[in-house]
C-alpha cells in the first residue's frame, strides 16, 4: 500500500492484480508496435470513458464524457412522493411567473425575471424537500446562496409555506408603494429576516461562499462553534462564471478541501443576450477547471429518458454525437421541436437515426436534461452531501425558459421575458396538469391549495422534518459581548510622549488591547491579505498564529527569531494572500457571524486603503446589504503619505467611494487618541447594542509625537471634529480645519500666520467628514419637512452666524471636505489632492497637491482679502515667502 497526493487531498493506492495489469500495458504496447501511437490513444480514451460512464472515477488532463458522472445503476431511489414534489414544483412554478407577470400588470417598468427559476425549479425543490436543513437548536442550519435572478421562485414557495400573503406577493419589486414590499432580490437590508446573503451582483456570491464555508471551518478549529453537518450551499448559473470573482477562488477551496461546500451550476447554456459558449460546451470547460483546482465534479448532463439509448450505446456513437454538438446546437434544439432534434440530431448518423425510429416526434422532444430530471439531481445531492475531502460542484444541464414554451422556451430573448400571452400561460398550465380555471390563468391568479390538501400536508411535512423554513435570518446574537471600557486603550489617551509612532502602530496597540481582553479577545479576528509586515502586525504572528486547517507541516525560515511565521490550526489571524477580494470576503462571513452562526464576532481587515473601496467596492456595498458588523482599516492612507510608491498605491478618494454606503461610519483620525475613541465606539454601537453598521478608518504610516487627548474631545471625535489649538489673543480672525495627515500642516500653517502676519487661528481635527455631512443632511430634511432640527455639528462648533472665514484641509480630493460647504458659515475654502498620486518626498507631495502648511496659510490670507478682512498684499507676500510657484501646472490635471 502506497499513498499518493493528488488535488491536495491523499488518498490509498494498490495493485490488487499486477499480472492483470502487466497484461493491459503489453497490450498498449503491442497496439503501438502494431497500428501506432494514435489508434492505442483512440483506443484508451473510448476506455476510459466507458469507465467513467459506468462510475469509475477516472482522473484525467481533459474532461470526462459527455454523460452523466453518476451512471444510473448506482443512482439512490428517490425518497418521498415524487408525484407530490411534481405537483408541488408546479405550483411554485406557477406561483413565480404570477410574481412577476402581476407585478407587471400595469407596466413593464418594475421588470423581474421568469426564465431563470423556470430552468432551476428542480435544483432548489430538490434541495427543499431533501437536504437544506433550517437552524434549529440541535443544527444551526444550512447556508444557501440563492441566485438572484430565481428570488420570485423563493418567494412563490414561501407563499404556499404561509410566509407570505398574497398582497405582499402583488407588492413585488413595490418595496416603496406597498407596505410588506418584496425586494427585487436577496437583500438582507431590505427583508432582514429572511434573506441571508446578497447575491445578485454576478460573482460575489461564489465568492462569498468559498469564504463562509472556510470562515466556518476556522470557528470550529478554534473551538467557537460546532459546524460539522452544515453545508454551504452556492448556486449560480453558467454565465455567471465569466465574472473573475466566480472562479477566482476555487483553488482555495480546491487546496483547503472544503467538503462543506457545494457549488450547484445552473448550466442553461444561455447569458442574458445568447448562449454562454455556443461554439463549444460549457459543462465540459468548466469541468476540467474544477477538476483541476481539486474539486469533485458531478455532471448532470440527461434525464432518465436517455438512459436506455445510452445503455445500447455498445459502439459509442451516441456519446460521440453528443460530444460533437455544441451548445449553440443543443440550445436551438429545444426551441424546436421533436422532428428538429431526430432530423438535426439524429439525422447526422444514419446509424442513431436508426436507434430513434420507434420513437414518435413527442417521445424525441421528451428526452429530458439532467436539470430537470428529479431523480438524478437527487442523486447529485446525495453524492455531494456524501463526499468528503473536497468540495463538490454540479454541473446541471437545464433549459432557460423551462415550460415557457413559444414565449421563451430555449430562446436569445428568454432572460428579457416579461410577459407571457394567454395562449402561453394556458400551454404552461397543461403542460404543468395545474388546477387552474381558465378564469384563473387570464388573470394570472396565485394559486395556493387548501391547507388540508395533499400537496400542501407533503410541503410541511417535508420542512418540519428539516427543522423548519428557508431562507430565515437571525438578526440579534442571544447573548451580546461585553466590550472593555474607554480606560482599556488608556496608553493611546494618554499620548506616546518623546516617541514618534504613527497612527497604525497606535491601532496595532489598541488591537492588542482588545486581544488581551477576555471577554472580547478570543472574537476578534485579524485580517491581513499578505501586508501584516507592512502595517507592523508581525508581532502577531507567535502570539495568535495564523490559522491553517492543517496546521504547520514545516519549520518557518525564520523560526528562531522572536516574530517568526507561525501557522497553527487554532490560529487567529487570516492571512488571505495578496486577495484583497478573498480578503474582504472572509470579513464578511466574520462581520455577519452573529447571525449566520449566532456567534459574535469582531474582524478587523487592514489593507492599503488604495486597493480597499476602489477594488473590492462592490463587496463592500454587498457588506452593506449583508448588515455586517466589523472594522475596516485603510491603512497607508492619503495621496501624500506613502510617498515613495506612487500614482497606482496613493489614495485620494476612497473615503468619497465609503461615503456611498449608508451604513459605513468613515473616519480619518489623525491621532492615536482618536483612533482609541473611534473604534471604542465601533464596539459599542456594534456589539453591546447589535447596531447595524461597519466602520472604516484610514491610517497612515507617518511617524510623529501624539498627544493626549484633550479633556471633553470624545464627543468631537466621533460626531467629526473637535477643536486641538485655540487662537492666541481671543477670537481667531480664520478658522482651519485639518484631517488626516494633513492636520499637522494645519497646525504648522496656523503658527505661520501668527508669526508671519499676526492673524490668530484656531484649528479644528475633522475626523469625518462624512459623518458632518450626513449630521448636516439629517437637519436640513427635518427642517424641510416642517420639523424641529438640531443645530448641526458644524454649527455648534463654529456657530451658525458669519464669522471667521474657513479653510479646509485634507489628504483627499476637495470634493470630501466641499461636501460640508452647505453647513459652514461665512467663506470657506477647500484644499485637497485631486490628480493622480507622485513618487516622492512628503513634503514635495504635499507642495506639488498644495495642501502643505505653506498653502493653507496663503489660503487663509486670500479668504481674509475675500472678505475684506486682510489685505490682498498679504497674500502675494506669502506667496514669495512660502516659495510657491503660482505658474506650476494644476495637480488636478497634470
Amino acid at each position: 500500500m502506497s499513498e499518493e497526493r493528488s488535488g491536495g487531498n491523499v488518498r490509498a493506492a494498490t495493485d490488487a492484480d499486477p499480472e492483470e495489469t502487466r497484461e493491459w500495458v503489453e497490450a498498449v504496447e503491442a497496439v503501438i508496435a502494431v497500428d501506432g501511437p494514435e489508434r492505442a490513444e483512440q483506443l484508451l480514451n473510448r476506455a476510459v470513458g466507458e469507465a467513467h460512464r459506468r462510475g469509475a472515477a477516472i482522473e484525467t488532463s481533459g474532461p470526462t464524457p459527455y454523460v452523466n458522472t453518476i451512471p444510473p445503476e448506482a443512482e439512490p431511489e428517490l425518497p418521498g412522493d415524487p408525484a407530490l414534489e411534481r405537483r408541488v414544483r408546479s405550483l411554485v412554478r406557477w406561483n413565480a411567473i404570477a410574481t412577476v407577470l402581476r407585478a407587471n400588470a400595469e407596466s413593464s417598468e418594475l421588470g423581474g425575471h421568469i426564465a431563470s427559476y423556470q430552468s432551476a425549479a428542480m435544483l432548489y425543490e430538490i434541495g427543499f424537500n431533501h437536504f437544506w436543513h433550517a437552524p434549529t437548536p440541535e443544527h444551526d442550519g444550512d447556508l444557501v446562496y440563492i441566485q438572484g435572478h430565481s428570488s420570485p421562485g423563493i418567494y412563490a414557495r414561501s407563499f404556499l409555506e404561509g410566509r407570505f400573503s398574497e398582497e405582499q406577493m402583488l407588492g413585488f419589486r413595490q418595496e416603496v408603494s406597498r407596505e410588506d414590499g418584496l425586494s427585487s432580490y436577496p437583500h438582507p437590508w431590505l427583508m432582514p429576516d429572511y434573506w441571508q446573503f446578497p447575491t445578485v451582483s454576478m460573482g460575489l456570491g461564489p465568492l462569498m461562499a468559498i469564504h463562509q464555508a472556510y470562515f466556518m471551518r476556522y470557528l470550529a478549529d478554534r473551538g467557537l462553534r460546532d459546524t460539522a453537518g452544515r453545508k454551504v450551499w452556492a448556486f449560480l448559473g453558467d454565465g455567471e462564471t465569466d465574472e473573475p470573482e466566480s472562479l477566482g477562488e476555487i483553488a482555495l477551496a480546491g487546496r483547503e478541501g472544503l467538503d462543506n461546500l457545494v457549488f450547484v451550476i445552473n448550466c442553461n447554456l444561455q447569458r442574458l443576450d445568447g448562449p454562454v459558449y455556443g461554439n463549444g460546451k460549457i459543462i465540459q470547460q468548466l469541468e476540467t477547471v474544477f477538476r483541476g483546482a481539486g474539486w469533485n465534479v458531478i455532471k448532470v448532463v440527461w434525464g432518465h429518458r436517455w438512459d436506455p439509448l445510452l445503455a445500447e450505446d455498445d459502439d459509442g456513437l451516441l456519446v460521440q454525437r453528443m460530444e460533437e454538438a455544441v451548445d449553440g446546437e443543443y440550445q436551438t434544439y429545444k426551441s424546436r421541436d421533436g422532428a428538429f432534434v431526430r432530423e438535426h440530431f439524429f439525422g447526422a448518423y444514419p446509424e442513431l437515426l436508426k436507434r430513434v425510429e420507434g420513437m414518435s416526434d413527442d417521445e424525441v422532444w421528451n428526452l429530458n436534461r439532467g436539470g430537470h430530471d428529479a431523480g438524478k439531481v437527487y442523486a447529485a445531492y446525495k453524492a455531494a452531501s456524501e463526499h468528503t475531502g473536497q468540495p463538490t460542484v454540479i454541473l446541471a444541464k437545464t433549459i432557460k425558459g423551462y415550460g415557457m414554451g413559444e414565449a421563451g422556451e430555449g430562446q436569445n430573448i428568454t432572460h428579457q421575458q416579461k410577459k407571457m400571452n394567454v395562449e402561453a400561460l394556458r400551454a404552461f398550465r397543461d403542460r404543468f396538469e395545474l388546477d387552474i380555471s381558465d378564469e384563473d390563468v387570464d388573470r394570472v391568479a396565485f394559486y395556493r391549495p387548501p391547507e388540508d390538501s395533499p400537496e400542501m400536508t407533503y410541503l410541511r411535512e417535508r420542512r418540519q422534518a428539516l427543522g423548519g423554513y428557508l431562507p430565515q435570518r437571525r438578526q440579534r446574537v442571544d447573548e451580546p459581548l461585553q466590550v472593555p471600557g474607554l480606560e482599556a486603550f488608556k496608553s493611546q489617551l494618554e499620548g506616546s510622549g518623546e516617541r514618534e509612532i504613527s497612527t497604525t502602530m497606535a491601532f496595532v496597540r489598541v488591537l492588542a488591547a482588545l486581544l488581551r481582553d477576555k471577554q472580547v479577545g478570543k472574537r476578534v479576528v485579524p485580517i491581513v491579505p499578505d501586508e501584516s509586515r507592512t502595517f507592523g502586525m508581525e508581532g502577531m504572528f507567535r502570539q495568535l498564529g495564523i490559522y491553517s486547517h492543517v496546521g504547520q507541516l514545516y519549520e518557518p525560515e525564520d523560526a528562531g527569531s522572536m516574530m517568526f511565521y507561525k501557522e497553527s490550526r487554532e490560529g487567529q489571524i487570516l492571512q488571505e494572500g495578496i486577495n484583497e477580494a478573498g480578503a474582504m470576503s472572509a470579513w464578511i462571513a466574520a462581520a455577519t457571524s452573529y447571525a449566520n452562526h449566532d456567534t459574535q464576532m469582531i474582524p478587523f481587515y487592514a489593507f492599503y486603503s488604495m486597493f480597499g473601496f476602489q477594488r473590492i467596492g462592490d463587496l463592500a456595498w454587498a457588506a452593506g446589504d449583508s448588515r455586517a458588523r466589523g472594522f475596516l482599516l485603510g491603512g497607508t492612507a492619503g495621496r501624500t503619505t506613502l510617498n515613495g510608491e506612487g500614482l497606482q498605491h496613493e489614495d485620494g478618494h476612497s473615503h468619497l467611494i465609503s461615503q456611498t454606503i449608508p451604513n459605513c461610519v468613515s473616519y480619518d483620525p489623525a491621532y492615536g487618541y482618536e483612533v482609541a475613541v473611534i473604534i471604542h465606539d465601533g464596539l459599542r454601537r456594534m456589539v453591546s447594542e447589535q447596531e447595524d453598521v461597519f466602520f472604516y478608518l484610514t491610517i497612515e504610516n507617518e511617524n510623529y509625537r501624539q498627544p493626549a487627548m484633550p479633556e471633553g474631545a470624545a464627543e468631537g471625535i466621533l460626531r467629526g471634529m473637535h477643536r486641538v489649538r485655540a487662537a492666541s489673543g481671543g477670537e481667531p480672525r480664520v478658522r482651519l480645519l485639518g484631517a488626516g495627515a494633513i492636520l499637522r500642516e494645519a497646525l504648522a500653517a496656523a503658527e505661520l500666520l501668527e508669526d508671519d502676519f499676526d492673524v490668530g487661528a484656531e484649528v479644528w481635527s475633522v475626523t469625518s467628514f462624512t459623518e458632518l455631512r450626513r449630521d448636516g443632511l439629517a437637519a436640513d430634511r427635518l427642517g424641510r419637512l416642517g420639523k424641529n432640527s438640531p443645530a448641526t455639528w458644524i454649527a455648534e462648533c463654529l456657530g451658525s452666524e458669519l464669522g471667521a472665514p474657513v479653510v479646509a484641509a485634507s489628504d483627499y480630493m476637495k470634493a470630501l471636505a466641499d461636501g460640508i460647504r452647505a453647513w459652514v458659515p461665512g467663506h470657506y475654502e477647500v484644499l485637497g489632492t485631486d490628480g493622480f498620486g507622485r513618487s516622492d518626498f512628503r513634503k514635495a507631495l504635499r507642495g506639488f497637491f498644495e495642501v502643505d502648511r505653506g498653502q493653507i496659510a496663503t489660503a487663509a490670507l486670500h479668504s481674509l482679502a475675500e472678505t475684506g478682512e486682510g489685505p490682498r498684499s498679504a497674500v502675494k507676500g506669502a506667496i514669495e515667502r512660502y516659495g510657491i510657484d503660482a505658474n506650476a501646472p494644476d495637480p488636478a490635471v497634470s
